[in-house]
């Protein structure tokens, strides 16, 4: 059976091979079932709750996208994705949680829709590479600050905007203690660096009473925190009529995830060696079928939105080239489920670290920008740059588009198929004459 869904032989792996793999993934991105409520409970969202739905989510995700693409590809709440979700959409703009969820279940029909008519393909085909680095590489940025400021490490100065906290704090101590651990366990190569990172320091945090270890029983009761919570009816109806909030939203949502995937894809595609000769990547709508339908689920279970996740190359490394490795990803998030009410015990000082690292590693993106030619280098810095200190990506990604749209056009390099381009960067602008 597994061999007619799989097609182990023709991929040359086994089932042995393909379960290690597997496991390989689920231990590299674990950490988002601690990571993601937490940060999703800033916006004021029941933490076990979100950690349940997060294990649903990623569970359910990943083993549709080996069922449908037969891909290594492991899915689960992105973790740009979360950030803009709590601290853009619903602290920025002051939209309750529930809305935001019904948000991210019109994204989905957004992009259900978008990916059966190959809309999807096209943008991201207009849009150069670099935009995509660009808006990794933001993201991280803001990621790294949101938990330097949760540390302490970071904090409000009157005088000089932001300035550096007091480090003798217990928060920032721990969280200091935390990022050496991490680091240290990733300089090692220790699987998993980044899940045992966070334990060790939650631990070192009950010790000296930052936060404390209550025992948990977990009942469905606690799904019921987030599950079926969203409110489309509101999100239909921001600001008295489907107006800019609501397109402003999916249209972060959808591009940010679009960005996300592709990069993820390429990546783990071509470590796989699963990539067409001509340079394309088979299956493509499929792959955006299964994150589409991940959405819907992720938003119905109370979530922000789920997307493909470059931990899956961890499990490529390991052998991975079939869908299996993938559904079995999905079925080790879904055994998780049992430990998700502990997460509301694990402390800021225990998660900062791991948020501060995540971003370093997304970094790691603005490598792939040819910061030579001023055509990719000033769009991408401006998306860089402008994301965390405006304390949005939306503005970021907005930056990036119409920047790089105006230097196309003035340096006289416009081209008929760059329509689609110039009709993103005119909605941008419009947008920021919206918000003057």
């Amino acid at each position: 059976m597994l061999e007619r869904l799989f097609g182990l032989n023709v991929h040359g792996t086994s089932v042995r091979t393909e379960v290690l793999a597997g496991f390989t993934t689920f231990i590299t991105m674990a950490y988002i079932v601690v990571v993601n409520p937490l940060v999703l409970g800033d916006a004021g969202m029941p933490v076990a709750g979100v950690a349940v739905a997060t294990c649903v989510a990623a569970g359910f995700g990943s083993i549709l996208m080996g069922l449908l693409s037969n891909y290594p590809l492991a899915l689960a709440p992105g973790m740009g994705l979360n950030a803009y979700f709590t601290y853009t959409v619903v602290k920025g703009m002051g939209i309750p949680w529930q809305t935001a969820l019904g948000c991210v279940f019109l994204s989905g029909c957004a992009f259900a829709l978008l990916t059966a008519a190959g809309v999807r393909k096209v943008i991201i085909n207009s849009l150069p590479r670099s935009l995509f680095s660009a808006v990794g590489g933001g993201i991280g940025l803001f990621i790294a600050f949101i938990g330097l400021k949760d540390a302490g490490i970071i904090v409000a100065d009157p005088g000089t905007t932001v300035g550096l906290g007091h480090l003798t704090t217990p928060t920032a101590a721990v969280a200091l203690l935390g990022l050496l651990i991490i680091a240290v366990l990733q300089s090692r190569g220790v699987r998993g660096y980044m899940l045992i990172g966070i334990l060790a320091t939650a631990a070192v945090a009950w010790s000296v009473g930052l936060a404390h270890l209550t025992p948990a029983h977990f009942t469905l009761h606690d799904l019921g925190g987030t599950a079926f919570k969203l409110d489309i009816p509101a999100a239909l109806n921001l600001r008295g009529g489907v107006g800019l909030s609501v397109v402003e939203i999916i249209f972060v949502f959808l591009f940010v995830d679009m960005f996300d995937n592709v990069g993820t894809l390429v990546a783990v595609t071509r470590r796989a060696g699963l990539v067409a000769p001509d340079g394309s990547i088979p299956r493509l709508n499929r792959i955006l079928a299964a994150d589409s339908a991940s959405m819907f689920v992720g938003a119905l279970a109370g979530t922000s939105p789920v997307t493909s996740y470059i931990e899956s190359a961890a499990g490529v490394a390991a052998g991975g080239r079939t869908g299996l490795t993938s559904v079995v990803v999905g079925l080790l998030f879904l055994a998780t489920l049992i430990f998700a009410p502990v997460v509301q015990a694990i402390p800021a000082a225990a998660t900062a670290p791991a948020l501060i690292l995540v971003g370093a590693l997304m970094m790691g993106a603005l490598a792939e920008i040819e910061w030579t030619d001023p055509g990719q280098a000033i769009p991408a810095f401006l998306t860089v740059v402008i994301t965390p200190l405006s304390y949005s990506i939306t503005n970021g990604l907005a930056f990036g588009i119409t920047s790089y749209a105006l230097l196309k056009l003035l340096r006289g390099q416009a081209r008929l198929s760059d329509w689609l381009v110039f009709l993103l960067a005119a909605l941008c602008v419009l947008r920021f004459i919206y918000l003057a």
